[in-house]
């Protein structure tokens, strides 16, 4: 069943962020544009690369009035413990939410059973809390960020302007279509 139009389920959880323990729920993804990213586990291979890649982006989110989560299934400790002595995990400054319950994983399904670990799961959600965007990997594919922020003004544009539709690789500032009678079967 698609996540696409839903409200974020409950939940609460501990996280690092920028030298603290913080707690989050749902309810921080309220009131701007989120994104939430899941991967497997800290001290592993693609998910620093990803991670890392998350925070060259980051700034760029942050002007577009954007908070990034990246949550996995280990603790806020060892949130702490990889951002201590990671090269690539030490730039981090977004929040890194804890998910040892499994809660958030299964809220968002992206939970393997099996492994107890999460999925790569890329979530966009809205000022309303609602799942705008997924997009689920495999564990050996790796993500680009530089995607993300396309997808966000892509998101945002359309939330801006009722009754217009961005088509594949728009770019802001390119043209969109007003989705109507006129245009079946002109495309």
């Amino acid at each position: 069943m698609s996540l696409i139009g839903k409200e974020v389920l409950p939940f609460q959880a501990s996280a690092f962020r920028n030298g603290n323990f913080v707690d989050v729920s749902q309810e921080d993804f309220k009131g701007k544009w989120s994104v939430v990213c899941f991967y497997p586990a800290d001290f592993t291979f693609v998910c620093p690369t990803e991670l890392e890649d998350l925070q060259n982006q980051y700034e760029a989110l942050k002007g577009l009035g954007v908070e990034v989560y990246s949550v996995s299934t280990d603790t806020h400790f060892t949130h702490k413990a990889w951002h201590d002595t990671s090269d690539a995990i030490g730039k981090i400054t977004y929040t890194m939410i804890g998910d040892p319950s499994h809660t958030i994983s299964r809220n968002f399904d992206v939970l393997d059973e099996v492994s107890g670990l999460a999925d790569r799961g890329t979530f966009i959600i809205d000022p309303d809390g609602v799942i705008q965007s997924v997009e689920i990997n495999a564990g050996g594919i790796g993500r680009d960020a530089s995607i993300v922020v396309s997808k966000i003004k892509a998101a945002q544009y359309v939330r801006n302007h009722p009754g217009e539709v961005c088509p594949a690789k728009w770019q802001e500032g390119g043209e969109t279509l007003k989705p109507s009678l006129d245009l079946v079967g002109k495309i």
